[in-house]
């Protein structure tokens, strides 16, 4: 049997590692963390449990097609429930704007801020629509190795203008600040500047309104223990804590996958999960790695990092929703000091998870969960965090507690935070970033790293800095291409159930 290796057990890896099972080969998927889900790690602490990673499910169908490989029902293995608030935006002056629910809901919400920004709503929509009918249905899970691939689509994205950025976009239909703030901060939710992002990412407010913003009972990690369980049944093997130092090559194909403990695993192709920019720098012989991708490894801009910090209370704060975008007096300038300035200014905007507004089950009886993430410089800065990351917890902790957790300082059982360091050392993220390269236009589609490698013939990549991009669509999406890319293994073209029987 042909067998595959998957470097990285991510979102993508783990769904790379499904749709090649299915397509018979032996998989097996290696990861340097002590447990399945790349960034979506779970921590627990003192009866509280976090969830690290991802906390916003928008296309749930997408998990839903690799339990159906399988003919397996996902509902068997993870409850997946909507939300009716997807996110409150909270802005500096106290007021707030509930996104979520039917247009009506969403025009009801906006006719109190600025009532004339109604028509604008419904024209972005549509453009919305628009955008994602092509840039999502037609183009999320397409390889776009080939400049061919590229110019087949070209004339599509000119109508769609996708020079302009996000906000260039939102703030052409609507006209008060508050609501171009609040359908213009999706690209932050993949590691972009809404002033620097194309605005094909327009198309994550319409995936949205299609199939709603949902949440995993239990949290991600809930998802990736489903998925974990759905794995082991299919004979993929799990191999945890082990990091991979190198890829053996010969003839310009990959060989085998060497652990930093020696052992060498002869595979006949590789996907990676990891991060391109550690792929192509640290993983290969510089021989086997193409000029285009030494390029974009040392140039390419990288997105923001984050500041994460993770707390318990010793109460509940009912009037808090389960998913608030917390944003501070400046908008713009914020952003510009974050993505381009690279400096950290004492004033932020957050967003804030409160799962245990919709499970309990994270914190003791009568606790509430919380995690705020901040979007801050990457390591490209000069920012000691062995002294900043306290002094932002602390600012985090009094902004909260003047605004939407009175009396936070009294009620907090522990607490404690991520900084890009943390993502640098133990998700091998360069610089730091929350979501490997920006989703600039020139970093999208065939400028951005290839599914197929820009180096061996046989290695293949996954994840949020390969197309279509970050965020769980984006990674789950990068493993459909692959589609496209691979052909079963020994050229069957059975299913993996009558392989099975066969056997």
């Amino acid at each position: 049997m042909s067998r595959a290796a998957i470097i990285g057990a991510g979102f993508g890896g783990i769904a790379a590692a499904l749709r090649l099972r299915a397509k018979a080969y032996e998989v097996t998927i290696f990861d340097r963390c002590d447990r399945l889900g790349g960034r979506a790690q779970v921590f627990e602490r003192d009866g509280f449990r976090y969830d690290a990673g991802p906390t916003v499910i928008t296309a749930p169908f997408l998990f839903e097609e690799l339990f159906d490989l399988f003919g397996k029902d996902i509902r068997d293995y993870v409850d997946i429930v909507p939300l009716d608030v997807w996110y409150r935006f909270h802005y500096a002056d106290g007021s707030t704007f509930d996104y979520g629910g039917s247009v009506d809901d969403i025009l009801r919400q906006i006719r109190q801020i600025s009532p004339e920004d109604e028509t604008g709503y419904l024209s972005l929509l549509e453009e919305s629509r628009r955008i994602y009918k092509i840039g999502y249905e037609r183009l999320a899970d397409q390889p776009f190795h080939s400049f061919s691939n590229m110019a087949k689509i070209a004339p599509h994205m000119l109508n769609m203008r996708i020079h302009r950025s996000v906000w260039d976009l939102v703030a052409s239909h609507l006209k008060h600040d508050k609501i171009r703030q609040a359908f213009s901060v999706q690209p932050l939710l993949v590691g972009g500047n809404p002033f620097d992002t194309t605005c094909i990412y327009n198309l994550i407010h319409f995936l949205e309104r299609a199939h709603g913003v949902h949440f995993a009972m239990g949290g991600t990690g809930a998802l990736v223990d489903g998925l974990s369980k759905l794995m082991a049944e299919e004979g993929i093997t799990i191999r945890l804590g082990e990091t991979v130092a190198r890829l053996n090559t010969e003839n310009s194909k990959i060989t085998s996958v060497e652990l930093e403990s020696g052992e060498v695993f002869d595979c006949h192709l590789a996907v990676s999960n990891a991060d391109p920019a550690h792929l192509y720098t640290n993983l290969l012989p510089r021989a086997d790695v193409k000029l285009s991708a030494k390029i974009k490894a040392k140039h390419a801009k990288k997105s923001m990092g984050l500041f994460v910090l993770f707390f318990g209370t010793d109460t509940r704060y009912p009037n808090v929703e389960h998913h608030t975008i917390w944003l501070g007096p400046r908008y713009k300038s914020l952003l510009h000091d974050i993505f381009n300035r690279k400096v950290l200014a004492q004033d932020f905007s957050l967003y804030l998870h409160r799962p245990t507004a919709t499970d309990p089950s994270f914190a003791p009886q009568g606790c509430d969960s919380f995690y705020a993430l901040v979007p801050v410089p990457n390591l490209q800065s000069d920012i000691d965090w062995r002294t900043q990351g306290p002094a932002l917890r602390d600012r985090v902790v009094k902004a909260l507690q003047e605004t939407l957790l009175p009396d936070l300082s009294y009620h907090l059982v522990h607490d404690f935070w991520m900084t890009p360091e943390d993502f640098e050392q133990d998700y091998l993220s360069p610089a730091g970033a929350g979501f490997s390269i920006a989703p600039n236009f020139t970093q999208s589609a065939w400028f951005r790293f290839h599914n197929k490698a820009e180096g061996p013939e046989n290695l293949y990549l996954v994840g949020a800095g390969t197309h279509p991009g970050a965020g769980l669509p984006g990674v789950i999406s990068s493993a459909k291409v692959l589609e496209h890319l691979i052909e079963p293994a020994a050229g069957k073209t059975t299913e993996i159930r009558q392989m099975q029987a066969a056997e």
